[in-house]
């Protein structure tokens, strides 16, 4: 895909960590960037920055991710790039331990937020025939599990990784969906003890912005991840090769090759 440079932007979750980080950089390149968060002193900082104005607003809620849409569509002519980065960290434990309630919870921020943002701005980006880009924030653990007694938040990644592959084939060409992928970053995300060994943000933000602005598919930055991701992804290959059905046999089985020619067939006799 070519480059492509928003003069506009919306990310949630970007009064702290990457969301913050990356509202600076484009502010700083010249976007106007609205950012959107939880009330409160962190939000009122980012708003005092150049080129950012900073709106409250709980993604958990659609009538309030919808407010945050028609601000920003009232701001700028069009809306160029959408980042839906809100989250938290989950709930510990495992899974059998874990408050069922207090798991819908997290999911409701981590995986229904991105899934708000998502419904509410693709229509507008799509009535706007500009190219424009919507990125989701995922997680390593989108792809394999990198902390233990996590499931509420590796689940949520995962979910995050299923829709924005589905988003992708649902948008016209001239609006990109992409999956953001960070390692471990130090943000706000969790006990600063602990995140402080994670990448510095900025650094981060060095990595991924230049894969955003060529609307990639993936936007990558920790390396050692794909040591993670093929240990799962041996293991699912051998299982294929020792039981499955060769690809050759299972053609007639698979849905996009079955469905393709259902499609040919149609067209040939109208």
């Amino acid at each position: 895909m070519s480059d492509f440079a928003p003069k506009t932007a919306v990310i949630t979750g970007g009064a702290s960590g990457i969301g913050l980080a990356l509202a600076k950089r484009l502010a700083e390149q010249g976007s106007e960037v609205v950012v959107a968060d939880l009330p409160g002193p962190r939000l009122d900082s980012a708003g005092t920055i150049a080129n950012i104005t900073a709106r409250p607003c709980d993604v958990s809620d659609p009538a309030q991710v919808e407010a945050l849409a028609d601000t920003a569509s009232e701001q700028f002519e069009t809306i160029d790039l959408v980042i839906n980065n809100a989250g938290q960290g989950g709930v510990h434990g495992p899974l059998w331990d874990v408050d069922v309630q207090a798991a819908r919870a997290h999911f409701d921020v981590n995986f229904w937020g991105i899934w708000n943002g998502c419904k509410t701005f693709a229509p507008r980006l799509i009535a706007q025939s500009s190219p424009s880009a919507i990125y989701n924030t995922g997680s390593e653990n989108s792809w394999f599990c990198a902390v233990k007694q996590s499931s509420a938040y590796i689940a949520a990644k995962h979910a995050v990784l299923g829709m924005t592959e589905s988003l992708r084939g649902d948008l016209p060409d001239h609006v990109h969906a992409g999956l953001i992928i960070p390692g471990w970053v130090f943000t706000p995300l969790g006990p600063e003890q602990f995140m402080k060994f994670g990448m510095d943000v900025d650094e981060y933000v060095d990595t991924v912005l230049p894969q955003i602005l060529l609307r990639r598919r993936f936007v990558v930055s920790h390396g050692y991840n794909q040591v993670r991701i093929a240990e799962r992804m041996d293991e699912l290959s051998e299982s294929y090769a020792r039981f499955a059905l060769s690809a050759a046999e299972d053609a007639k089985h698979d849905v996009q090759l079955v469905m393709a020619e259902l499609k040919r067939a149609a067209q040939e006799k109208s």
